[in-house]
């Protein structure tokens, strides 16, 4: 294969995987500055948007347009009512929230062992053809997901500066003191805001499992990568995470491609260690 083509597919393979890393860092950054805990169920609900998906297209035949909005709707319905039953009576408490976040991620990927067994699970192709670029071909199917992550990213932009329910959560996931003085009641945005945070994560979920297998632990390695997103980014920072995921999909793509998958990882972490040697406030972040 001409050395062209492997730039121009490991370059799109890159900003795919670079999009949907953003996705999850956008959502574990939404629930860390509403909550201030680490999420480590973020993992559970991507898996969960999977396999929404992977029944969806594989048992309900539904469009994608349809599986994707789904996931993200059933993972916003969990997040809502983990966040009332559980996740609220804690509210205060980083430590105890955090560990309820593991045992909430531990729980949902026992049920869907129980329910779907440990096996991965392939999704067919949620669209044929390819796009031609230079020598390259391009299947559709990723051009496709590329599209709904983007598209998504810019939804939730709006909703954040442009609707008055999403401007009184930026408030308060921004400063929740500074929401209060402005008189936003900021306790009803809590079951939103980690709704929304997980939903991004399951919808991440759902865009990921045409481009790879579905199974119980599929969420683990995204987890990291979006937690790396964010930490690079500068905690806190969106167009920070954005930097960063563009950066880490194109390096981990290109790792892949040109190094033995051993020494793909130790080159990514590596890579990430010695930037946060040199700049541990992240691309954006401010020092403390």
């Amino acid at each position: 294969m001409p050395l062209e083509t492997i730039i121009i597919q490991t370059i799109v393979n890159g900003l795919v995987i670079g999009s949907l890393y953003l996705l999850m860092a956008v959502g574990f950054t939404v629930v860390f500055g509403l909550m201030r805990i680490a999420n480590f169920s973020h993992a559970e609900f991507y898996m969960v948007g999977a396999f929404v998906a992977y029944v969806s297209v594989v048992y309900l035949k539904l469009p994608f347009i349809l599986v994707v909005l789904l996931a993200f709707t059933v993972a916003l319905i969990l997040g809502l009512f983990t966040e009332r039953f559980i996740l609220r009576s804690m509210r205060g408490d980083e430590l105890s929230g955090m560990i309820a976040t593991i045992g909430i991620g531990m729980i949902l990927q026992s049920l869907a062992l129980v329910i779907f067994g440990p096996d991965p699970r392939s999704m067919p192709a949620i669209t044929s053809g390819a796009l031609q670029i230079g020598s390259a071909v391009i299947p559709n199917s990723r051009i496709l997901v590329g599209v709904f992550s983007i598209s998504s990213l810019i939804a939730l932009y709006f909703f954040f500066h442009h609707s008055r329910f999403g401007r009184a959560l930026r408030a308060v996931v921004q400063d929740e003191e500074a929401a209060q003085a402005q008189g936003i009641k900021t306790s009803i945005y809590y079951p939103l805001g980690f709704g929304i945070g997980v939903g991004f994560a399951a919808l991440a979920g759902a865009l990921m499992a045409p481009v790879f297998s579905v199974s119980p632990t599929i969420g683990f390695g995204p987890m990291v990568k979006a937690f790396i997103v964010v930490i690079v980014g500068g905690l806190g920072s969106i167009p920070g995470a954005a930097l960063a995921s563009l950066l880490l999909g194109l390096t981990e793509s290109f790792a892949g491609t040109f190094l033995k998958s051993s020494y793909a990882d130790m080159f990514l972490f590596g890579g990430v260690i010695l930037f946060l040697v040199l700049r541990p406030q992240g691309f954006l972040g401010e020092k403390g």
